[in-house]
């Protein structure tokens, strides 16, 4: 059952942040300026059990940037809450030490429609659903259909930005970081982050 009781509406936004980009904060903001959250808290994940391969900036380095990516935005926090739990990061743990935590909060669960295409892959997927909210925000080439009850689908803009793509950009001179808020950029160039991938 849904905790409707709770007074503040929380999207949980996960990732790997690795390093976040324009699209997560846009994305975010969309989300609360829609009024479907009263607040958003960006998870950044230590280790995706989708991406055990997949090499990652270190956790802090990748936390401050998170932090400095939303340094003066309201309603919008960075949280490193699943670098204390075990790993690989599963969602359902993390939600489970949530609700212990921050029992006057509604965790509202903030994917990509990609991710909702394999959620029935996810450790105890219906389990989530039994327990929380899902808003499913568009991806593109991603078929939203079969939704259940619980789950909302954002009207939200298609944000085409990847740090796939933006990691791979990174060590090319024309690249000036038009994908990134300032600070990240800055900082990224300054500790020269992902110049050697």
């Amino acid at each position: 059952m849904f905790n409707v009781q709770c007074s503040i509406k929380t999207g949980l936004y996960g990732g790997s942040f690795n390093p976040i980009h324009n699209g997560h904060i846009q994305l975010s903001q969309a989300l609360l300026d829609a009024r479907l959250v009263d607040e958003m808290w960006l998870l950044v994940s230590p280790q995706n059990p989708f991406k055990v391969n997949q090499k990652l900036l270190d956790d802090n380095a990748r936390l401050r940037l998170a932090q400095l990516a939303v340094k003066d935005r309201n309603n919008l926090t960075v949280s490193d809450y699943e670098f204390h739990l075990p790993r690989p990061s599963y969602m359902f743990h993390t939600l489970e030490h949530l609700r212990q935590d921050y029992p006057e909060r509604e965790f509202i669960l903030i994917i990509g429609a990609d991710n909702w295409e394999r959620f029935p892959m996810w450790y105890k997927s219906e389990e989530i659903l039994s327990h929380h909210r899902v808003i499913v925000y568009p991806r593109s080439g991603c078929e939203l259909k079969n939704i259940p009850e619980g789950v909302t689908i954002a009207d939200t803009p298609l944000i085409d930005i990847s740090s796939t793509e933006i990691r791979e950009k990174i060590s090319n001179p024309d690249y000036h970081g038009e994908d990134l808020p300032p600070a990240v950029w800055e900082e990224i160039k300054k500790k020269k982050y992902y110049y050697e991938d």
